[in-house]
Parts: C-alpha cells; structure tokens; sequence
C-alpha cells in the first residue's frame, strides 16, 4: 500500500522552496552593481555613503569597498567637506568608452577642507566637477578612478569633529578641534 503525502508536509516542502529561490534565486539579481543596473547608480550609491562618512574610518571602509575596483583606502590627511552633489543619470551626459566602460560626470557643492594633522579648515565654496571611470569587472559596474579623499557632509564633519574632541585628551589639540567646529558651524 502507497502512501499519500500529507498535505502539510507538501505546503511545508514547497514554502522551503520557495523561500530558498527568493532569497538564493533573488540575490544574484539584486546584487551590489550588477551589469541589469545603470552605473550612475552606483556612483550614486558611493558617494551617498561616502557622504555620511563610510570613508572617515578604517572601520566602515568596508561599506564602500562592493563599489570600487581597489582593495585599500589611501591615508588622508584632507576631507573635501561638501553641501551634496549631483551625478548625471542619463547616457547621453556620460562618455561612453565601449559597452563595460563608461565615465559618469560628478559635481559636488564645496563647502571647504579640512586639514586633519592641523585640524584646519580652509572654506573653498564653489562646485567640483570630477569625472568618474565605471567599469564591469567580474560582470559587476565597479568605479575604477579616480580614487579622490572623502567628500563629507557638514554635518557628519561636525559629528566627527566631535567625536574626536570626546576621545583627545591634549587641552592644546581640543583647542583646535573645538575651533575647527566653531569654523564649520559658521559655513552656512
């Protein structure tokens, strides 16, 4: 005699298996930078991140790092402190190099820099227009060049700033540090 299989059995079967093609099935066309993707997308999603501060810390490097093509951060003695930027979504505004390459114009709202060893800040205002180099690699759009210093937000520069006051104990380099917020709360 044959045994029919229960049905909750099969429901239970059946809901594994569909769970298992969502999210194994699925991850392959949701990852990070994927050819079906525009690479102003990721350009965007980089600079988004590097905006809140994924680049300040050796720590949340890693965040940025399924964007890029290189596998190590510079050491930065400068941070490009900018009000937002733009990137230029349509393929009519990019340079098209073959059909895996493409260069995204970038324009960021400069605020100032700041100088880390002096904890400085020299104002710029003004636009910076960089060209950004997108290539599939691994049928993933990575960012190949230019590998530029961390371009911050105001305010994740001033949350900075203040967790580095926090942590110093030298009453000469908080000095600085609380000068150098005064500087960025002025910038308006």
């Amino acid at each position: 005699m044959r045994r029919r299989p229960r049905p909750l059995v099969l429901a239970v079967l059946v809901s594994v298996s569909l769970c298992g093609l969502m999210v194994f099935g699925g991850t392959a066309a949701g990852q990070t930078g994927g050819l079906q993707h525009s690479p102003a997308e990721i350009v965007k999603k980089y600079f988004a991140l590097d905006q809140k501060g994924a680049r300040l810390d050796s720590l949340s490097f890693e965040a940025v790092a399924p964007y890029t093509d290189w596998r190590d951060e510079p050491t930065w003695g400068r941070i490009v402190v900018i009000r937002g930027f733009t990137v230029a979504e349509h393929y009519s505004q990019w340079d098209i190099v073959d059909s895996l390459e493409v260069v995204v114009p970038v324009a960021f709202q400069v605020i100032g820099s700041v100088y880390l060893e002096t904890a400085g800040f020299v104002p710029e205002a003004g636009t910076e227009e960089i060209r950004v180099r997108v290539k599939s690699v691994k049928n993933r759009w990575r960012i190949i060049e230019p590998v530029l210093p961390p371009h911050v937000g105001q305010k994740r520069m001033l949350n900075f700033v203040r967790e580095a006051w926090v942590k110093e104990s030298e009453p000469d380099k908080r000095d600085r540090l609380s000068g150098l917020e005064e500087e960025l709360r002025k910038m308006k």
